[in-house]
């Protein structure tokens, strides 16, 4: 699905380079669920925005596996993507989700959710209600986003990012403003339903418990990701 390959990610302050990404290289496959570790500024969220084609690595590959494209006859190296290229990347293969939910206060939850699928004209209306059933949320999709409670609006971001069926779903620490229970319940909801969705899942978290869900857990220190 995606190989990353020697990716290289610096950055420079008070005119010292800083190496944040050294060499990563990993294989993510359809429906593998992937955490990654690491404290604060290890360069975690910048993987997923080299993953998202929202970033540009310093040097390496990620190559986008032709099966996902039809129009592709070869597999693509997304860094070297256009900005068109790369949107229409992050809309048709990529779905997102972040920790402050990022919902739209003025539309429904089911609006909300419907977002993604509308753009890219996906529409699937029993996959949509069967994203509902799985995540708990189909008694909230006429309400507003600021009506519901802090884990109710996570389970909406989680439908949402899942609604145009992307092979790919990227989670930066999607549960970090949750209290532990809520924490808990969300994260096992997320995983369970990228594995019936076949969807590959790569989850940023600070939190052990969140990350042994995972069938691979990864920790980045010092530019280098290691397997644990």
């Amino acid at each position: 699905m995606l190989a990353l390959k020697n990716l290289q990610k610096s950055y420079t302050d008070a005119g010292e380079k800083h190496t944040i990404l050294n060499n990563i290289n990993l294989t993510i496959n359809a429906g593998d669920s992937i955490s990654i570790q690491g404290a604060s500024g290890s360069g975690k969220s910048t993987l997923l925005h080299l993953l998202a084609a929202l970033d540009k690595p310093d040097s390496g590959e990620i190559l986008l596996n032709s099966s996902l494209d039809e129009t592709q006859t070869e597999n693509q190296d997304i860094t070297q993507f256009t900005e068109r290229q790369a949107d229409q990347y992050r809309q048709f293969q990529v779905g997102l989700i972040f920790q402050k939910f990022n919902l739209i206060d003025c539309i429904t939850v089911m609006e909300n959710i419907m977002l993604p699928a509308k753009i890219t004209g996906k529409v699937e209306h029993e996959y949509i209600q069967e994203l509902l059933n799985a995540l708990g949320i189909k008694s909230h999709i006429n309400k507003l986003p600021n009506q519901l409670s802090g884990g109710e609006q996570q389970r909406v971001a989680i439908a949402r990012g899942l609604s145009h069926q992307p092979p790919l779903l990227l989670a930066d620490e999607p549960t970090g403003n949750l209290d532990s229970k809520n924490s808990d319940l969300v994260s096992q909801l997320l995983v369970d339903t990228c594995k019936q969705l076949n969807t590959a899942l790569v989850m940023v978290t600070h939190s052990r418990k969140v990350a042994m869900l995972t069938q691979q857990q990864w920790y980045l220190d010092d530019g280098s990701l290691t397997r644990i």
